[in-house]
C-alpha cells in the first residue's frame, strides 16, 4: 500500500532505516513493536507500517498539532499504530502504564525496534510562527510543545551573560558566543527580544564579515543552540538511551539519526558502553555476567549518499548508529 502524498517532510535515509530494522522486526514476527520516538510528520513510521505488515508502531511526539496530523496520515494503519504525546523520554512511563494490545505486546516481548530521528521535523521548521527558522521574521518561541516551558525569547531576555555564552558555545559550536551574549545583554536593556528578525540583525552586526562569507548563515548556530536549550533536547536524549537499552527485547535493534556533533557524541558514548565487555582487561576469559549485552550493527556512523543529499539537503549532516541486543 504505497502513499505518495507530500506531507511536507522527506524522511531522511528512509530505505536504509527499514533495512537496519528489518532483521529484528522479521525475527519478532507478529510480536514486533517499533517505537518511533520522534514521529514528526510520520514519514518513517508510514514506511515501516507499509513494509512490515505484521509490525505495530508506537509513535511519540511532544507537539500535539504534529501528532494529530500524523495520526490522520496514518489512519489506514490505525489498528497497528498508537500515538503518544510527550517528550521522547516519556518512553519508560508509556510502556509501563499505557493500555492496549500494542503496549501489552511490547511489555511481554520487549521492543523489536527503537527509532529516533533527532533532526527537527521539516514541518516544524517550515511553520513560520514557531520561530525555528531564521530566514523569516517570527515570534521567538521554538518550543516543540507550545503548551508549556520557556521560549527562546525567555532565554534571550533572562539568562545571564555566562549562561547565554555557555548555551551558544555548547549547543551551537558558536565561536563568537561571548561577543553575541554581550550584544544580547546590551540590546535587551533597550527592549526585550520578541521576534527573530531583530536577533538575526544583531548576529549580522556581531559576527565578522569574513566568517559570514565562509561559515553559512550567521544565525544558524545561535538558532540551533536556542532550540536545543528551549526543548532540553540533550536531557531527553541522555534519559532515553538507557531506557531504550532496557526496553528492547532479545535481538531488538535501536537506530539513532543525529544531526549535530553533541547529539552524535552522546549516542556514540552510550553505544560504546553498551557494546563493551565489563570484564577487566588482561583476564584470559570473559567473567560470567560481564559480557557485552549489545553488538554494533553499524561500524562507526553511516552517512547519507551524495545522491540523497542532492535530493534532500537536510540529509547532509546526518550520522546514523545502530546496535542490537544480544539474545542470550
Amino acid at each position: 500500500m504505497a502513499h505518495h502524498v507530500n506531507h511536507g517532510h522527506v524522511p531522511v535515509m528512509r530505505d536504509r532505516m527499514g533495512e537496519l530494522l528489518r532483521p529484528a522486526v522479521e525475527a519478532f514476527g507478529a510480536n514486533a513493536v517499533i517505537v518511533d520516538g520522534t514521529l514528526g510528520a510520520g514519514g518513517h513510521t508510514e514506511y515501516f507500517l507499509e513494509i512490515f505488515p505484521h509490525a505495530s508502531v508506537i509513535g511519540i511526539d511532544r507537539d500535539g498539532k504534529a501528532l494529530r496530523k500524523a495520526a490522520e496520515r496514518l489512519a489506514p494503519f490505525s489498528d497497528r499504530f498508537l500515538p503518544v504525546q510527550g517528550r521522547f523520554d516519556c518512553l519508560e512511563d508509556s510502556l509501563a502504564h499505557d493500555e492496549g494490545a500494542i503496549v501489552k505486546k511490547a511489555r511481554e516481548h520487549g521492543l523489536a525496534g527503537a527509532f529516533f530521528d533527532l533532526g527537527v521535523s521539516s514541518m516544524q521548521l517550515d511553520q513560520a510562527e514557531r520561530g525555528f527558522a531564521y530566514k523569516v521574521d517570527a515570534p521567538l518561541d521554538m518550543r516543540m510543545d507550545s503548551s508549556k516551558g520557556i521560549t527562546a525569547a525567555d532565554v534571550l531576555n533572562t539568562y545571564s551573560h555566562g549562561d547565554l555564552a555557555r548555551v551558544l558555545k555548547t549547543y551551537g559550536d558558536e565561536r563568537f558566543a561571548g561577543k553575541i551574549a554581550s550584544a544580547v545583554v546590551a540590546e535587551r536593556e533597550k527592549e526585550p527580544f520578541t521576534r527573530s528578525g531583530r536577533l538575526v540583525e544583531l548576529l549580522y552586526r556581531v559576527i565578522p564579515a569574513a566568517t559570514r562569507r565562509t561559515g553559512g548563515h550567521p544565525a544558524k548556530r545561535t538558532f540551533q543552540a536556542l532550540r536545543v536549550e528551549v526543548n532540553r533536547e540533550l536531557d531527553a536524549l541522555q534519559n532515553v538511551l538507557p531506557m531504550v537499552a532496557e526496553a528492547l527485547g532479545p535481538g531488538g535493534r535501536a537506530v539513532f539519526m543525529s544531526y549535530q556533533s553533541h547529539e552524535d557524541k552522546l549516542v556514540k558514548q552510550a553505544f560504546t558502553e553498551l557494546t563493551s565487555s565489563k570484564t577487566p582487561p588482561g583476564l584470559p576469559t570473559e567473567l560470567p555476567g560481564m559480557e557485552a549485552k549489545f553488538k554494533a550493527v553499524t561500524h562507526g556512523a553511516e552517512k547519507a549518499s551524495e545522491e540523497e543529499i542532492e535530493q534532500n539537503k537536510r540529509a547532509a549532516p546526518v550520522r546514523v548508529r545502530a546496535i542490537e541486543k544480544i539474545s542470550n
